[in-house]
């Protein structure tokens, strides 16, 4: 998911700690994606899914927003590996290949699909599915006895 937004992963992470669904123990991203700051991260990916429909934003395949995906990808990644009681190591690396793999499909579909609908129609079908899909995610990672009904 960090493939199609940068902070969309995190700021799911971030908010599902805050709704008690995962706990990060000492996890060294305790403080990153504490509920305490799930509402700073959560202003950030919601100024980045605004910029992201502007056109002078630039491309995910550059190297400073794909290194940002790759990161943030990473970091989500051995999160989860680690809430899972997985080698965090593995956890980011999967995180950041699956954070360039997210990037290049959703860079060719949103290109392909500029074809035939309005690029602001694509970029806002691509960020429920970075939510949607980071909420899914998150949901499945959670053991069953932490995620709380609301």
């Amino acid at each position: 998911m960090a493939g199609l937004r940068t902070l969309a992963a995190p700021a799911v992470l971030a908010w599902a700690v805050k709704q008690k669904w995962i706990r990060l123990g000492d996890s060294p991203f305790a403080a990153i994606l504490s509920a305490k700051a799930s509402e700073r991260i959560t202003d950030l990916a919601i100024s980045e899914l605004i910029a992201d429909k502007l056109p002078f934003t630039p491309s995910r395949l550059k190297p400073g927003p794909l290194a940002s995906r790759v990161l943030s990808g990473a970091v989500c990644g051995a999160t989860i590996y680690g809430i899972a009681e997985q080698p965090l190591a593995e956890g980011g690396v999967l995180g950041g290949v699956g954070a360039i793999a997210g990037a290049l499909a959703g860079y060719y579909t949103r290109k392909r699909l500029s074809e035939r609908m309005p690029d602001i129609g694509i970029a806002l079908i691509e960020d429920a599915l970075a939510i949607g899909g980071g909420i899914l995610i998150t949901a499945l990672a959670a053991p069953a006895g932490d995620r709380k009904r609301t």
